[in-house]
C-alpha cells in the first residue's frame, strides 16, 4: 500500500485541511498505516502537483486561509487503477519472535518483562477497537454496503487483537512457570 493512495481515500471519505487530514488519518487508517503528520503533507503537495487533489482556501477560511483538498477525477482514477490491481502478500519482520528463537537457542533470556509491555499495548489497542466498535457498530443496527465494509475493517483489527492477546499469554506461562 502506498500513502497516496490511503491520502486519497481519506479525502474521498470527507475533503478537509492538511492538519485535520492528518488528525482524522491517525484514528482511522492509521491503525494500519501509519504516517507521520510531515509524511501527509509531502504527499499532498506531491498530490497537488500530480493534478489528483487540488488545494483551495474555502471562502468562509476566515483568517486562518486553510487549505482544504478534495480528490479531482485524476486522483478518483488513479485510487481505482491502484484499488484494482493485485495486492503483495505481507512480509511479517517480527523482531520479538527472533528474540524468542533467541531464547530457545540460548536458555538465559528473561522475555517476560516484554512480552508483558506488549501485552499491555495489544489489550489498550482492543479496547479502542471496542470502544469504537460500540459507538460506531451498535449490534442488531441495519448497515448499508460502506458500513458493513467499514465495520468488517475494525473486526479484523479486533481479531487480531485477540489473537496477540492469546498467543501472548499462552507464550507468557511459558516463559513464567
Amino acid at each position: 500500500m502506498s500513502l497516496p493512495h490511503a491520502v486519497l481515500t481519506s479525502l474521498l471519505e470527507k475533503s478537509t485541511s492538511g492538519y485535520d487530514l492528518a488528525r482524522r488519518f491517525d484514528k482511522s487508517i492509521g491503525y494500519f498505516w501509519h504516517a507521520t503528520h510531515q509524511q501527509i503533507y509531502r504527499e499532498l503537495a506531491r498530490m497537488e502537483g500530480a493534478g489528483w487533489i487540488d488545494g483551495f482556501v474555502p471562502p468562509d477560511a476566515g483568517k486562518t486561509r486553510k487549505k482544504h483538498y478534495r480528490v479531482l477525477p485524476a486522483g478518483r482514477a488513479e485510487l481505482v487503477r491502484w484499488a484494482s490491481e493485485p495486492t503483495a502478500p505481507v512480509d511479517l519482520r517480527d523482531g520479538f519472535t527472533v528474540k524468542l528463537r533467541a531464547d530457545a537457542v540460548l536458555d538465559e533470556v528473561d522475555l517476560s518483562a516484554e512480552l508483558k509491555r506488549s501485552l499491555a499495548r495489544h489489550e489498550e489497542r482492543l479496547a479502542q477497537y471496542r470502544q469504537i466498535e460500540a459507538r460506531d457498530f451498535p449490534p442488531n443496527q441495519a448497515r448499508t454496503r460502506p458500513q458493513t465494509l467499514q465495520y468488517m475493517i475494525l473486526k479484523k483489527g479486533i481479531l487480531y487483537e485477540e489473537a496477540e492477546l492469546a498467543w501472548g499469554r499462552e507464550m507468557l506461562a511459558l516463559l513464567q512457570p
